[in-house]
């Protein structure tokens, strides 16, 4: 088992580490405004090169490790297991599974379609028309 890194542990994590290794951070979804999402993903850091003047670790995307350690700690040395990672994609809820399958339309479906997109002509040629005329009350 790996080493963890406590917020209160920033130093200690920039003077532990070392380069060119990943470093982990836990995120905590909000399942309330995303329910098809986990609860927690995980984020992975890759330490490259130093700063100029504090000779503190960062990132390639400019994070410095203890900044990284005291804003979104704890920080873990190993992968956490039976998590997603941050920017993968989700978990197909709905849909057909196989992109090869074709599913055929019927006639509702495709007289409901023409309506729509009638409708949506007449609403724009009626806003090009009124756009034309000015009026004080219109």
């Amino acid at each position: 088992m790996g080493k963890t890194w406590q917020p209160s542990e920033a130093k200690n994590f920039a003077k532990q580490l070392d380069l060119g290794k990943p470093y982990y951070v836990i995120a905590d979804i909000a399942v309330d405004r995303t329910p098809y999402e986990d609860p927690q993903m995980y984020s992975e850091y890759v330490f490259t090169c130093r700063l100029p003047f504090t000779n503190n670790p960062c990132t390639d995307g400019g994070y410095s490790a203890e900044t990284l350690c005291r804003n979104f700690g704890p920080v873990y040395e190993d992968k956490p297991r039976n998590m997603r990672r941050l920017g993968s994609p989700g978990p197909q809820i709905a849909g057909p599974v196989d992109p090869n399958v074709v599913h055929p339309l019927d006639e509702a479906e495709i007289a409901g379609m023409e309506k729509r997109v009638g409708d949506a002509d007449r609403r724009r040629t009626d806003a090009k028309a009124k756009a034309g005329r000015w009026s004080l009350f219109s």
